[in-house]
């Protein structure tokens, strides 16, 4: 791991402030960049995801993916964390600071919006960046694209009435557009590249150098994105510190208690690191661009719940971090493999 890796999470920290300054600075750059947006997906932000998917798509060996079928324990502990616990337990954290916790500090009117707004981030599990953290911890490139796929197909038809029952909304207007097109942008695309690149390179050896120098880029682009996000929100964050520290108090906690059950269950099943890690990353990390649209479309763009959802988006990147680094650092827990 080179210097620039080891000191990701300065440059991280960094990229966030430059973010804050740009936003509150340059707010017609950050206006523009805003404006290039389709479907609630920003196209900016796209691009430089989709050049920090490539990297590891390029890794992907599609004759390996018959023998993830043989290795269902990650997939297994994926798919339960997604889907039967992290949207329950991200609503009655939800409730519970609040309803209770927080109760005297804000009205009931703003918490039943933050409540909703996490609700909307806890039903809709990662899709693009979760390629970059399994690249950060050495996943294995061809089980997270499979288990990645087979979320987003179960997205299709769940997240829809999770989200009515814990909401008790009758009618969720799911952002098929949302849905589709970042499908499309983070994972077909890069994957067709990725293929296409195989292909040429035709040798293993060639593969791994070529990914070797992608590398640097990929991380560019993670400082690039934090940027970004940070510069769209940066007058949000220095008008209304307080609610932001409020609401990212539940999500932390939910973060890092999704990310501890995942890992600890793929350890007591001994599953290989190169896929524990990715699948505890999986079940921590969220769909933002999905969770922010369906806040606008159901509450409105100035709405606690739409605000909720994009502390979701500003916490993200720093807490996947320290799990990345916790996870490389325990690595040699789970044996080789």
């Amino acid at each position: 791991m080179g210097v620039f890796e080891r000191l990701l999470t300065v440059w991280v920290a960094l990229a966030m402030v430059a973010g804050i300054a740009i936003g509150v600075m340059a707010p017609g750059l950050v206006q523009m960049v805003a404006g290039a947006e389709v479907a609630s997906i920003n196209l900016v932000v796209a691009v430089l995801i989709w050049a920090m998917v490539y990297p590891m798509m390029v890794n992907v060996d599609f004759g390996a993916v018959a023998g993830v079928a043989r290795q269902p324990k990650g997939l297994l502990v994926t798919l339960a964390v997604n889907w039967l616990i992290k949207p329950f337990t991200m609503a009655l954290l939800a409730v519970l600071f609040f309803e209770v916790v927080f109760a005297p500090l804000i009205s009931p009117e703003d918490a039943a919006q933050y409540t909703a707004g996490l609700i909307l981030l806890g039903a809709a599990p990662c899709t693009a960046m979760v390629f970059v953290w399994s690249q950060l911890t050495r996943g294995d490139a061809t089980y997270t694209l499979v288990q990645v796929s087979v979320n987003d197909l179960i997205m299709v038809v769940a997240f829809a009435p999770i989200v009515a029952f814990l909401l008790g909304v009758t009618e969720i207007v799911v952002p098929w557009e949302t849905l589709v097109l970042a499908t499309v942008l983070y994972v077909v695309l890069p994957l067709v590249a990725g293929m296409i690149t195989r292909k040429v390179l035709a040798s293993d050896t060639a593969i791994e150098a070529f990914s070797a120098r992608l590398k640097p880029l990929s991380m560019v682009g993670l400082i690039a994105t934090v940027v970004i996000l940070f510069g769209l929100q940066g007058e949000v964050i220095l008008a209304r510190p307080a609610v932001i520290a409020l609401i990212a108090v539940p999500i932390l906690i939910q973060s890092y208690g999704m990310f501890a059950l995942a890992y600890g269950a793929a350890y007591a099943l001994k599953v290989p690191h190169k896929i524990a890690a990715p699948c505890a990353l999986i079940g921590t990390s969220n769909f933002f661009e999905l969770a922010v649209a369906v806040a606008i479309s159901l509450f409105g763009l100035n709405s606690g719940a739409a605000l909720a959802t994009v502390v979701g988006v500003l916490v993200e990147v720093p807490v996947m971090l320290s799990l990345v680094a916790f996870a490389n650092r325990t690595q040699g827990a789970f044996g080789r493999g």
